[in-house]
């Protein structure tokens, strides 16, 4: 962690490093910090009935941006905006018709990136008919997909902690939104091998009702989801090498050492092929008329000092495993993308003592971490926190 710092605050250099493996770390550090130079930032937003929004504008001057106001002033909203523009959607909301205000009609969302080319505006639009228009660099986007990982974002939030306590479908979709930000053809792969397997699960559940299989059509229907799940299997694999000692590492900086944190990748297909699968289960998927095998039931499984992490944790430990994650999605993407993401914080300090709220904001506040936002209700304790990491920044009081 010195390193760490010392190579993005430029202060350290190779005769510093006492054996080789420091060397080639801080070498790989030097390296990453020099392309992270590149900083996404945002420098306006506006809202125009945006959930409880109806008109609003902000400058924004300061790489670290603090949201304050009591529950219900629309701290939260302000941050999915800034996600929406990122992603082309709600963080929060499943469909775009929940984050128009109560009776109006339609919303927009503009704001004004800096990045290496410039500034670039970008705006969504919600039309009164519901049809969902953006724009970016004043030109139409012609497919949403297409501006995954264009401008790369991580948020945090209270109820991030399903993450790590929910169902393994949350942290599906987790891990499937940081590749498709890094890699167009996991996107694709992703949207074919879910069409497929929607396409066999209807199929199997006519077949299981109407009495009759045509086993053609299911072979062509289980050879078609081949490609793509092995594609996503192997992207997921290859990522979870990289990216589980990164949490791990996190964690432990977190904790102080005091824990034994676990992670693996779980899947079907690590110890069987696809192929195999699908045929030793077919009688069972066309009894219970679902597929029951493949990479729609992939997970990753956290242990707590050998001990499953869900039963042993305590509120805590999970909130800190929640920002390691977090923590190395930013690492990764900064990594990957060569551009320092946003940081949304959305009323993370909740349930953290001072000291703990503090050693965050300083930590984020730092390289080599780019503009960050974080919401909080009570002013004076989001103001001294921020003031004690010694870096300028911007109240925004609603």
């Amino acid at each position: 962690q010195d390193l760490v710092g010392q190579a993005f605050n430029g202060q350290s250099h190779l005769g510093c490093c006492k054996n080789g493996r420091q060397r080639k770390i801080l070498l790989k550090l030097k390296g990453l910090a020099i392309t992270l130079r590149i900083m996404l930032c945002l420098r306006q937003l506006s809202l125009f009935q945006f959930r409880n929004h109806a008109v609003a504008n902000w400058d924004i001057q300061e790489k670290l941006v603090a949201i304050t106001g009591a529950n219900g002033a629309g701290k939260t909203n302000v941050l999915d905006a800034i996600y929406y523009l990122c992603f082309t959607r709600s963080y929060f909301a499943r469909t775009d018709a929940q984050t128009v205000m109560h009776g109006a009609q339609g919303m927009r969302i503009a704001g004004r990136f800096t990045t290496t080319k410039g500034e670039v505006p970008v705006q969504c639009v919600v039309r009164e008919t519901g049809k969902k228009e953006m724009q970016v660099g004043g030109e139409p986007l012609p497919r949403f997909s297409a501006h995954m990982g264009q401008f790369p974002a991580v948020m945090v939030a209270p109820d991030d902690v399903e993450l790590v306590m929910g169902s393994s479908e949350g942290r599906r979709k987790w891990i499937d939104t940081i590749l498709s930000q890094t890699n167009p053809e996991y996107l694709q792969a992703l949207s074919q091998h879910n069409k497929i397997l929607q396409q066999r699960n209807a199929f199997l559940k006519q077949a299981g009702q109407g009495g009759t299989v045509d086993q053609g059509l299911l072979d062509v229907l289980d050879h078609q989801l081949l490609g793509p799940a092995q594609f996503i299997h192997d992207a997921r694999k290859d990522f979870s090498a990289e990216f589980i000692p990164v949490v791990l590492a996190q964690y432990s900086q977190l904790s102080q050492g005091m824990d034994q944190l676990s992670m693996q990748y779980e899947s079907q297909l690590l110890s069987a092929d696809y192929a195999s699968l699908l045929a030793q289960n077919r009688s069972k998927d066309l009894l219970l008329q679902r597929s029951t095998k493949g990479i729609h039931r992939d997970d990753w499984a956290f242990g707590l000092d050998g001990f499953a992490f869900k039963v042993e944790a305590s509120q805590g430990q999970r909130k800190s495993l929640l920002f390691a994650m977090k923590l190395a999605e930013w690492q990764y993407l900064a990594s990957s993308l060569r551009v320092q993401p946003l940081l949304l914080l959305d009323d993370v300090f909740e349930k953290l003592d001072g000291g703990r709220m503090q050693a965050l904001l300083k930590r984020v506040a730092s390289p080599p971490f780019g503009q960050v936002f974080v919401s909080d209700t009570h002013p004076e304790r989001l103001a001294e926190n921020l003031q004690a990491t010694g870096c300028a920044y911007q109240l925004i009081v609603l």
